[in-house]
């Protein structure tokens, strides 16, 4: 048999090697606005063999993880018990592009990460997972936790605790670094952490542990962080303190904590999750003692942001894939990126997309600012993170499901992206709190916090530059939006939460699409070309997701179909046609 003719047009349009960052000007652009130029011109290069290896080879070691999962080893040849995790040799190579090579759990917390001679800001951390997540969502869980537990950790903990395990916590040689984990979930209460049984009991000047905890991400992690209730300790959130537990004990023994088995899961198929049985095992306190819930909640926030910025970037990746199989698959004589149809559901695929990623720098920036001592960046930070974890972590689940139905029946099968993504994006709306859960806590926030006074202050101040008629649209849609999330809060009516954090989400990535948009045309960063796509996406944010729509009748407003046809060029659109788009 003869193969294709040189040169010829494959009939599955395959976009693997192209760089996933210079793939992305919208991304460039982002963060021209959000890190310094000096910052963003370092980290160029990195980002740029990121883009190379999301593209390419991180993609191809990530399938192939995911086609060897893990296999738990209670016991070695000779009938010891040596129990370990073995991993495929593809996923310890993107341990060491994660760890060491780019340093993602470490940059934030100490110098010389990168070559920067300063902790690297959230913005910068983020961009780098978002470009890693767009090939590989299961490690990024390890990368969080040990980032996450190291800031929980340095907040909360004993100096000497702190002094002893930060060196290796945040090393970037791959044989010396020590992973983090979060050991929280038990099968009696789930989300329902104030049900935590188990037992911490004092030991000299430590303490041991019993029980068993469900689902741990990360099983075999040096360290975890772990909530139990002190022997004696009141029932409920208050009774509850943490603990940060090795995985050697202090004599070089392993510690006494077994790993009963490894979960077979629907994605992340490559990172272990484990159940956890305690046996006693060692561990220090972290903290006050019945302040554990409130200590863990750090971690678990940067955890849901982490959650937030990975939903983003399988977004990115899922639209990507669409958008080069639409453009090059041809169908009735053109190429399918010209049918009306497919116009529609991509751009339907894009406005989430792009949504979520103007919410990760806002919400990275708030972090940021937060940790300067800004306490209005700390109250919009309480609400912009459920936010995010609980909008964007849905959205990823339809985005990815409908990149799968551009590709057709090739992304049905695992040899391509689609499958992989599609099930990774289920498990971000289940990982630190499922949907209802999440959005539950927008409310709360609201309620005890005056959260959405706080957000809608800073919103309100972000007009410079946005078109009248679009910025008292917007206006309008963040006072209601606001308004029944307040309402919602205060009538304690649980049943319209999810419904009141979605209206607030849009309301917010709307103005923050138009914010940047209004920056972007008017030419944003020195040489920049005038840009108004980002004004087009926060009009069809209000159309689509804040606005009352006959369901039987035509969309109204911007020609939409000249819409979709200057967005998804992504390449700048000219100002004075956004304008009269918008008119």
């Amino acid at each position: 048999m003869t193969g294709p003719a040189p040169g010829a047009v494959p009939p599955v349009p395959d976009a693997r090697g192209a760089n996933l960052w210079r793939a992305d000007p919208t991304l460039r652009q982002l963060l021209a606005l959000h890190l310094p130029a000096p910052l963003l011109q370092h980290l160029a290069p990195h980002l740029d063999r990121l883009g190379g290896l999301a593209g390419d080879a991180l993609d191809r070691l990530a399938a192939t993880a995911d086609r060897n999962p893990p296999v738990l080893h209670h016991r070695d040849r000779q009938g010891r018990d040596r129990e370990w995790i073995e991993k495929h040799p593809a996923y310890r190579e993107m341990e060491q592009l994660a760890f060491a090579e780019f340093g993602l759990a470490a940059m934030t917390h100490r110098p010389g990460v990168l070559g920067w001679p300063e902790p690297l800001p959230p913005i910068a951390k983020y961009a780098l997972t978002y470009l890693f997540v767009q090939a590989e969502f299961g490690l990024c869980c390890p990368v969080s936790m040990t980032d996450s537990l190291t800031a929980t950790l340095v907040r909360h903990g004993d100096p000497a605790l702190v002094a002893r395990y930060l060196p290796e916590l945040t090393a970037t040689d791959l044989d010396a670094v020590t992973q983090g984990a979060m050991f929280m979930t038990e099968q009696a209460g789930g989300s329902d952490v104030g049900r935590i049984e188990t037992v911490a009991r004092p030991d000299g000047d430590g303490w041991r542990l019993w029980g068993e905890k469900w689902f741990c991400s990360n099983a075999d992690a040096g360290l975890a962080m772990v909530l139990a209730r002190p022997e004696g300790g009141e029932p409920g959130l208050k009774g509850l303190s943490l603990f940060l537990m090795p995985r050697i004990a202090a004599d070089g023994s392993r510690n006494r904590y077994r790993i009963v088995r490894l979960k077979e899961k629907l994605g992340t198929r490559a990172m272990p999750s484990g159940e956890i049985r305690l046996e006693g095992a060692e561990a220090h306190l972290v903290g006050a003692a019945g302040r554990g819930f409130v200590q863990m909640a750090d971690m678990i926030n940067l955890s849901r942001l982490s959650n937030g910025v990975r939903a983003a970037g399988l977004m990115r990746r899922a639209l990507f894939e669409a958008l080069h199989v639409a453009r090059h698959r041809v169908a009735f004589g053109r190429p399918v990126i010209e049918l009306p149809l497919m116009r529609r559901q991509l751009l339907k695929m894009m406005l989430p997309a792009e949504a979520a990623r103007s919410v990760v720098f806002a919400t990275a920036a708030a972090l940021e600012a937060g940790d300067r001592g800004d306490a209005g960046a700390r109250q919009r930070l309480r609400i912009l993170t459920p936010l995010l974890k609980f909008r964007a972590c849905r959205d990823a689940r339809r985005v990815t499901g409908d990149a799968m139905e551009v590709r057709g029946g090739c992304g049905y099968v695992e040899e391509w992206s689609d499958a992989r993504l599609l099930r990774d994006a289920h498990l971000g709306s289940i990982w630190e709190g499922t949907s209802n859960v999440v959005a539950l806590d927008v409310i709360r926030a609201i309620r005890r916090s005056d959260a959405a006074t706080a957000l809608a202050q800073d919103l309100r101040r972000r007009r410079h530059g946005v078109p009248d008629g679009l910025a008292g649209r917007l206006a309008a849609a963040l006072d209601r939006a606001v308004a029944f999330a307040e309402a919602v809060a205060r009538d304690g009516d649980e049943r319209l939460a999810r419904q009141a954090a979605t209206g607030l989400y849009y309301a917010t990535a709307a103005i923050l699409m138009a914010e940047e948009g209004a920056s972007l045309s008017a030419g944003g960063p020195e040489g920049a070309i005038p840009d108004g796509r980002r004004l087009l996406l926060a009009e069809l944010a209000l159309r689509h997701r804040l606005t009352v729509r006959d369901p039987l009748a035509a969309p109204d407003g911007p020609d939409e179909e000249a819409v979709a046809r200057l967005l998804l060029d992504e390449a700048p659109v000219a100002p004075g046609m956004a304008a009269a788009l918008l008119a």
